[in-house]
């Protein structure tokens, strides 16, 4: 038993004339009874040493609370509860394999009961076809989320580049699994992920072109001299008089100097 009732005023009324060390030899005299379940053993100088006390104060304990059988030292209220305990168990034993019993019993009517009923539900005529068919259930289609490892499969690059041949598939794969990762909830979770990879390339917009990609596409791919760029060049060589302003701020110049 790892449980019992400790009645703390016959435990009081019954150590009442011990020290506090006879007490504590008492209570852990009982400590072992319960533990184990049966009488304590005849010897005295080992329960003395167990509960740590001396023999004789220990026999004085054994011989006070206890009497003394063939198979030791027997407590009558710690039999009595000891015996409570174990009918408890089974009849908590017993209560359990019956219910068990009547949940097996059930069980067995109602699959008794489902194949009378299948057997009586569709009955044969005279041209061999059932009465009645019971129709099949089909089970419901869950989705599911986008995994957060995907990556995209050759086949759906092709139909994208194929179908929208204006956007960068890359970029375009990038941006459909950062938006349905993030997407939280229900929102999350689609039935057909190729499907909805096909909307999404169908509904992306183009992306606009880069200023430098048309800077570079500009540019003759020979290796001759541009001529916008050598008519700047030349500009640039060309001398001209002064105006009159730099005139007169080079004469302002010259008189301070």
């Amino acid at each position: 038993m790892h449980y019992y009732q400790h009645h703390i005023g016959d435990f009081i009324k019954a150590t009442a004339r011990l020290t506090d060390t006879q007490s504590m030899g008492y209570l852990r005299l009982l400590w072992m009874y319960y533990d184990s379940e049966k009488p304590l053993k005849p010897d005295a100088k080992v329960l003395a040493f167990q509960i740590g006390a001396s023999v004789e104060e220990t026999e004085l304990l054994l011989e006070s609370f206890f009497w003394l059988a063939e198979n030791g030292w027997h407590h009558t209220r710690c039999d009595k509860e000891i015996e409570d305990y174990r009918q408890f168990l089974n009849k908590k034993s017993n209560a359990g394999k019956a219910s068990a019993e009547r949940r097996r019993n059930n069980s067995s009517a109602d699959v008794q009961q489902a194949f009378n009923d299948s057997s009586t539900t569709v009955q044969l005529t005279t041209n061999h076809k059932p009465l009645t068919i019971k129709p099949i259930k089909e089970k419901t289609q869950r989705g599911s989320r986008l995994a957060q490892d995907w990556f995209l499969p050759k086949p759906w690059g092709e139909w994208a580049q194929t179908e929208r041949p204006d956007l960068n598939t890359r970029q375009t794969a990038e941006q459909f699994k950062d938006y349905w990762i993030a997407q939280a909830g229900q929102k999350g979770v689609k039935l057909d992920w190729a499907a909805t990879w096909r909307n999404w390339v169908r509904n992306s917009k183009a992306a606009k072109p880069n200023p430098y990609d048309i800077v570079r596409l500009s540019t003759p791919p020979s290796n001759e001299p541009d001529p916008a760029l050598e008519k700047i060049k030349a500009d640039e060589k060309i001398t001209r008089p002064p105006t009159e302003a730099e005139r007169q701020m080079l004469a302002s110049l010259k008189r301070k100097s």
